[in-house]
């Protein structure tokens, strides 16, 4: 039933919403999907419309009232905002998370590994050596101990990986 209902009002959607959309000052597609939306809301509250056709010429009218409506209360910035060298807001929000879920693994680690992670993960980019003296052992050993941190730190994090 919505699927026959969605193929015959497709055209006439179309059509009126390409007629309305340039007066609203915005696309096409928009109103299309607006309207969608709509149809679909509809369906679930009430069941189809009676007359469908009317009704799809009521709702793109409405969506245009509305679009308009909404684009006299919203205001553009007066310029773009200004990037300040840091990034887009979203991917610094994932990496501090990445992050904090990086150092939250590191702790659960075994013996020496929490701290020697710690200190490879560090910001002041160490040298091996500086880490070698900060841990109290020879930097001969800071590779091997390395690698198995990191397996465990593997080991520990695949269950989370798995489950994104």
């Amino acid at each position: 039933m919505t699927h026959d209902l969605v193929t015959a009002l497709r055209p006439l959607l179309t059509a009126e919403a390409a007629a309305e959309a340039y007066a609203a000052g915005t696309e096409a597609g928009d109103l299309e999907q607006a309207v969608w939306l709509r149809l679909l809301e509809r369906l679930e509250a009430e069941g189809p419309p009676h007359d469908p056709g009317q009704w799809l010429r009521r709702a793109v009218r409405a969506e245009v009232r509305r679009t308009r409506r909404t684009r006299r209360l919203e205001r553009p910035y007066p310029a773009e905002p200004v990037d300040d060298g840091r990034g887009d807001p979203e991917q610094l929000a994932l990496a501090a998370a990445r992050g904090q879920a990086l150092r939250a693994a590191v702790r659960r680690l075994p013996g020496r590994c929490p701290r020697l992670m710690e200190a490879l993960l560090a910001p002041e980019d160490l040298t091996y050596r500086e880490i070698a003296g900060e841990l109290g052992i020879s930097q001969g050993s800071l590779g091997p101990e390395r690698s198995r941190c990191l397996g465990c730190l593997r080991r520990l994090l695949a269950p989370e990986v798995a489950a994104r």
